[in-house]
């Protein structure tokens, strides 16, 4: 985020409940709230599409805002960009434009909107819009969550007349087109209007999309129907959904469990039944991506101002032992920041093998002895089952080890705070933004970022000669030379282990193939039913 993000800043992210609530957002598969089954029928309903998210849907609704997991999952089914991604590929399509931009190398890209676009309220979609939506994108004062994704590059965006925009760059930057996708427009007749940020964030829905918003009701459900008016290339393939959110891994899959199960659908699947739903016949399915645990050091509280205990602490970890217990065998330890499944994948210069007199002797190296932590995390089922692994491995190499899990909104509650810690462990998954490794080093490691803040990073020597490392790699040009030039600051982020993952996971997803098809298990929270249809 900007250099200038203030206190003041942080507070708009969060809305009247407060910057956790963000923070809760942002660690998408963390969201909190009780179960709740709502009322859906039978799931005898050919018109109706029943599913169940595992994260919670109140948390802010405003796409320039949200991270949080339901929320852009169902963004993506109500409001556009300029262009959109495919949700498995991540390759880019013409949404609200009509084409792809000619030349992805050029510093100045023209789009003409779709004729007869309409928002839900039947206005029509108009320049005006996506002028309306880039300058809340970029304006500082607002420092809204996706402009970290786009101030770097875009300089602004011109109306030419009614249909058409021209968005000017600061320098070339192909990896604009999907990143696109990020920015979905809003309309400007909608949320000008007094108030209306903190209604989106609210849950407020008003878009060009293929479903409407038709009732949102937090702590409970989602629904939404067919948009008549749609015109664009992904229409809806369902006349009606209705997405329960039920975070209690158990009640989630009873939801979706026997021969009446009242959903055909339901996300972030414990490891623990994958079996089970299978020999009823469902359809599961993992997503290997950026889903992983990350540990997150207090810089300004010794000795983890001292790069060799952070590294001691992660090479003492058994990692094959966490994934086989606490994962079934469903993630793989961390060798870069970027997950091995990663078009930008390579090995980083530091990895953190298990190795467990390494670890001892870069403490004794540290002059550190008779260590104690408290490891605090958020209290995400798989996250809470790593644990014990953690603090078995810590002990071994005679580090005393407490372990505090908590909801997570206490949890940032108490960093936003700037209370004293040592330790967090959490989740995360920059793949709800996108792919390229700008965008999702962007998501942690940003000056004046949330996440520097936590750790006391931001603002050193160290920190300062990162961020121009990566500011160079988003300038080049030449593709070969940006990815040489990201593998050199993956390369500094693995060995400072600031703010590095410990695993990425699987993220699995459960459907009944005699009543759904079209579906695709997606790497990252939330599901995606812009091709599904009911059978």
């Amino acid at each position: 985020m900007s250099s200038d993000f203030s206190r003041r800043d942080f507070l708009r992210y969060s809305g009247a409940t407060g910057a956790a609530a963000f923070i809760a957002a942002t660690l998408s598969a963390c969201s909190g709230g009780p179960a709740s089954t709502g009322s859906v029928g039978s799931g005898t309903n050919k018109d109706l599409i029943t599913a169940v998210i595992g994260y919670g849907n109140d948390q802010s609704w405003d796409p320039t805002q949200t991270a949080s997991a339901f929320a852009m999952a169902g963004i993506s089914h109500i409001y556009e960009g300029l262009l959109d991604t495919d949700p498995i590929t991540r390759e880019p399509y013409p949404a609200l434009a009509t084409a792809l931009p000619a030349d992805v190398n050029a510093t100045s890209w023209k789009f003409t909107l779709r004729e007869g676009a309409k928002w839900h309220d039947g206005r029509p979609v108009t320049a005006d819009d996506v002028i309306f939506t880039f300058e809340r994108v970029l304006d500082p004062e607002a420092n809204v969550l996706v402009g970290n994704f786009f101030k770097s590059w875009l300089q602004e965006v011109k109306k030419i007349d009614d249909r058409n925009v021209e968005l000017v760059f600061k320098f070339p930057f192909p990896d604009a087109a999907p990143r696109l996708t990020i920015a979905k427009i809003m309309p400007k007749h909608v949320f000008s209007q007094p108030g209306a940020w903190d209604a989106a964030k609210s849950g407020k829905a008003v878009g060009s999309g293929p479903y409407r918003q038709t009732a949102h009701n937090p702590k409970s459900n989602t629904s939404f129907e067919a948009f008549a008016d749609y015109n664009g290339p992904r229409p809806a393939t369902a006349k009606k959904m209705n997405w329960l959110t039920i975070v209690d891994a158990a009640a989630r899959v009873a939801k979706i469990s026997g021969g009446s199960a009242e959903a055909q659908i339901a996300d972030n699947i414990p490891y623990a039944n994958v079996e089970q739903l299978k020999q009823q016949g469902l359809t599961v399915e993992g997503g290997a991506g950026m889903n992983h645990m990350f540990l997150m050091f207090n810089t300004g509280t010794k000795p983890f101002d001292d790069v060799r205990v952070r590294q001691a602490l992660h090479y003492a970890i058994d990692k094959k032992k966490m994934i086989d217990v606490a994962l079934k065998g469903h993630g793989t330890a961390s060798s870069s920041f970027l997950n091995e499944g990663h078009p930008d994948h390579k090995r980083a210069s530091v990895v953190y093998d298990y190795d467990p007199d390494k670890a001892k002797a870069l403490l004794k190296e540290a002059g550190v002895t008779n260590l104690t932590i408290n490891l605090m995390s958020v209290n995400v089922s798989w996250i809470v089952d790593c644990l014990p692994t953690i603090a078995s491995s810590w002990e071994a190499i005679g580090v005393k080890t407490t372990l505090e899990p908590q909801d997570t909104a206490a949890l940032f509650t108490k960093m936003d705070q700037f209370q004293d810690y040592q330790v967090v462990a959490a989740a995360s998954n920059p793949n709800q933004f996108g792919m390229d490794p700008d965008l999702i080093m962007r998501y942690n490691y940003v000056a004046g970022g949330l996440w520097m803040k936590y750790a006391h990073y931001d603002g050193g020597k160290d920190a300062k000669a990162l961020f121009a490392m990566m500011d160079k790699a988003t300038e080049e040009p030449d593709k070969a030379k940006k990815t040489e030039a990201v593998h050199a600051y993956l390369d500094v982020i693995a060995e400072q282990a600031v703010l590095y993952p410990v695993v990425h996971t699987e993220l699995m997803t459960a459907w009944d193939p005699k009543k759904l098809s079209g579906v695709r298990a997606q790497p990252y929270p939330g599901i995606n039913m812009l091709q599904a249809k009911r059978v």
